[in-house]
Order: structure tokens, then C-alpha cells, then sequence
């Protein structure tokens, strides 16, 4: 039985960046891996499939609760399949709700943590899921909260921004790595670089800067154009929109940039994305 590297971030703050830049890099391919295969090395926690298979009953027909009561089984399944560690995808908070735990920390060997400023998430999430600016900053307030199930997905136990961050994060530990958003945009080559140090591996220049290049956001919006992107909402455009830091100072009302920073202020210093006792909107 093998055990889980979760693939761990709030929603669209760069996890499927993260998926790329791994199949690329251990897959050492020699063009851009096909976006609609990142399944191939990486998994998902909220496939229905596999709920039904332990649940014995159509995944649609399960309450939230019932749903997150299984997730301890369904993440032994994923663990189970897999001779060694294997990579899962998960946006959901480290709680334990409705009696369960939304990790199962006995079959999870580490975790990469994406965090991204609130403000351009606000964003990014109100573009994917078709709502409106204050409907996601009023989402993102809200501990506790869980994204609805859909044929594609079970529920996730995503909470508050702030909850989410706090939860994977509060806790320093050796098998948890950090990264920030705005530092895989910024300083690319040494952001990555820490990540592949941090899963143990030596990895030369070239084959590095070829998975960077290969995972680019250039080259991702390229692959959904030609081939379009599975994961896109089927109400949305495209699913790589920008795929920049900083968005928010244009887009985002100041009274919702306001907001966020007075609910996530304690995360939001933490991470550099506000000083000490200032707000960043005037």
C-alpha cells in the first residue's frame, strides 16, 4: 500500500499549474503533456465514481455528510492502488467535520501547499463558477463552507479562505511544503526548484527549465485553445484566464478588496500579502 503527496490548495490558486509543471517534469516529456491527462500521475478525491464503489449506491444519492464520512475510505482506496507514494489533487480544508476527518493523515506521507492573495482568487473563482464578485467574497468568509456535488464531483469541504490556509499551514512540519502563488509567477526557477528538493529529487537544468516551459501558462491557454480542457466549467470561456498576480488592484471593487482584507487580515499578513496593521486598498 502506498501513501498520498496531496496536491493541496483553496480553489484557483494554482494546483492544476502544479499538476502540469509534475507531469511534465517526471514524465520528461518532450513536448507539452496533454492538459486532459493530468490524471496519469496525479488523482482526484472527489471522483464520484469512487464513492458509489464503497457507498454501494449512486454517488448522487449521498448527503454532504454521508459523502465526507467516506472520504477516509475512498483516500485508503487511492492509497491502496498505488505500489508507492502517488499524487492527489484535494481543495478541501484539514478539518474535522461532521464527525470525520477530511484527510486521512494514515495514509498521507507530505504535502505541497499552493496559497494565492485572496483578492486575485476572488477573482479567478467568481469567473469559474459563473457568480458574482461579492457572492465568491461572501464564499470565502464563510468557515465551514462546501462546494455543491455535481456529476463531475463530490462536495468539498473547502471553508473560509483564511480556515483553509490555517488549517494546512498553522503547523510547521517536515513533511509539508509551502508555496506561494505569486512566487511560482515571479521567481519561477527557484520556486520549482524547492518543490523537486522537496519531493527528494535531483533534477538537472535542462530537464527543469523543459518542464517549466512545457507547463508554462503560454503553454497551458495554448493546449485548451487548440484541444479545449475538460475541467472547464461548461459556463465558462476558457479555464486559464490570466494566469497573473495583481489582477485584483483593476478588477476588484475596492469595497470587497476592503472586505477581504478585514476578514483574512491574520493569513494575509502571514503570507506578505498585507503589512502589519495596513491595508493595501486606500
Amino acid at each position: 500500500m502506498g501513501k498520498i503527496v496531496w496536491l493541496a490548495s483553496y480553489p484557483k490558486s494554482g494546483n492544476t499549474w502544479m499538476r502540469a509543471f509534475l507531469h511534465n517534469l517526471m514524465l520528461a516529456a518532450p513536448s507539452p503533456h496533454d492538459i486532459n491527462r493530468l490524471d496519469e500521475l496525479t488523482g482526484g478525491d472527489v471522483d464520484p465514481a469512487l464513492y458509489a464503489g464503497i457507498a454501494g449506491k449512486p454517488a448522487d444519492s449521498l448527503t454532504v455528510e454521508q459523502a465526507i464520512g467516506l472520504r477516509g475510505k475512498v483516500q485508503q482506496s487511492l492509497a491502496g492502488a498505488a505500489s508507492g507514494s502517488r499524487f492527489v489533487k484535494t481543495h478541501s480544508a484539514l478539518l474535522h467535520i461532521y464527525g470525520a476527518d477530511t484527510i486521512d493523515m494514515g495514509v498521507t506521507a507530505g504535502a505541497i501547499y499552493i496559497v494565492r492573495d485572496p483578492r486575485d482568487v476572488a477573482l479567478s473563482f467568481a469567473h469559474h463558477l459563473g457568480q458574482s464578485h461579492e457572492r465568491i467574497v461572501e464564499l470565502m468568509a464563510t468557515d465551514n463552507a462546501h462546494t455543491d456535488a455535481s456529476a463531475a464531483m463530490m462536495p468539498d469541504v473547502i471553508g473560509s479562505w483564511s480556515q483553509h490556509v490555517e488549517s494546512w499551514t498553522a503547523q510547521a512540519s517536515p513533511g509539508l511544503h509551502v508555496v506561494r502563488y505569486e512566487d511560482m509567477l515571479r521567481d519561477t526557477i527557484r520556486c520549482f526548484t524547492g518543490v523537486t528538493r522537496f519531493l527528494g529529487l535531483d533534477v538537472p537544468a535542462p530537464r527543469l527549465n523543459a518542464a517549466l516551459r512545457n507547463s508554462s501558462f503560454k503553454a497551458l491557454a495554448d493546449q485548451e485553445k487548440k484541444r479545449g480542457f475538460r475541467e472547464r466549467p461548461g459556463h465558462a470561456d476558457r479555464f486559464f484566464r490570466k494566469g497573473v498576480a495583481g489582477a485584483w488592484r483593476r478588477e476588484l471593487a475596492g469595497e470587497l478588496a476592503r472586505a477581504i482584507e478585514q476578514r483574512h487580515r491574520i493569513q494575509m499578513q502571514r503570507f506578505g500579502y498585507l503589512k502589519a496593521d495596513h491595508s493595501a486598498v486606500a
